[in-house]
């Protein structure tokens, strides 16, 4: 799956040069100038890493920081012109999980993104529920089943499985799943959700492990 970055920086031509650098290296990129728009967007967009400017207008980088780890443990570099910072931003009370000083190289951050990406992702498969989901195979065993998922049909599952008990709409769920921006329509999400349910079932009929909530959309939610 293509990995999406979040840019905050104010500094409209900076932001733009790491958005060219990321893109060459094959990262999807989202833009923010302000910081009150971060928290918001963090949730609705749920990126694989954010870059965050530790001065932004609205609100600063610390305080986004500080906010961000009390729901997500998203992966998150600071830039900051701030040497003093720097103790505070990698600190227990913050958890910053790297930084980068300006002036900078972008090829530097790009290197930095990439480094603290395969950091935060070296994990075992993960299992919860009798569920075992390997992400670098595509690979969703239920019970020890190999459920034969398709590549969109384990996008699905996986994202919603990372954010148990929350509710995504179709559109929220087709924004994550179709990264190229191609055009579906809604009814698309069922199908698929339809079919997942379908292999789930197969193999445990009396453990329902996704949600429709009427109207909302679908969460994953293991009895």
């Amino acid at each position: 799956m293509t990995q999406r970055v979040m840019i905050v920086e104010d500094e409209e031509k900076l932001a733009s040069l790491l958005g060219d650098y990321l893109k060459q290296s094959g990262f999807e990129t989202m833009w923010i100038a302000d910081g009150n728009e971060v928290l918001p967007r963090v949730r609705e967009q749920q990126p694989d890493l954010m870059l965050l400017d530790l001065m932004l207008p609205g609100r600063d980088g610390l305080e986004i920081c500080k906010e961000i780890r009390t729901f997500s443990q998203l992966p998150i570099i600071m830039i900051t012109a701030r040497v003093e910072e720097i103790d505070r931003l990698l600190g227990l009370e913050l958890g910053a999980d790297d930084y980068v000083c300006k002036p900078f190289s972008p090829r530097e951050v790009v290197a930095r993104v990439k480094t603290v990406l395969r950091r935060t992702g070296e994990q075992a498969p993960a299992q919860a529920h009798g569920l075992t989901l390997d992400a670098d195979r595509y690979l969703a065993l239920f019970h020890g089943h190999d459920l034969e998922l398709t590549v969109v049909e384990f996008k699905l599952l996986h994202f919603l499985y990372q954010n148990p008990g929350r509710i995504y709409s179709r559109s929220q769920l087709m924004d994550r799943i179709y990264s190229d921006q191609r055009i579906v329509s809604d009814r698309t999400i069922d199908s698929h959700i339809k079919k997942l349910r379908k292999k789930i079932a197969a193999v445990a009929p009396d453990q329902e492990i996704i949600h429709s909530i009427y109207g909302a959309g679908y969460k994953y939610e293991p009895a």
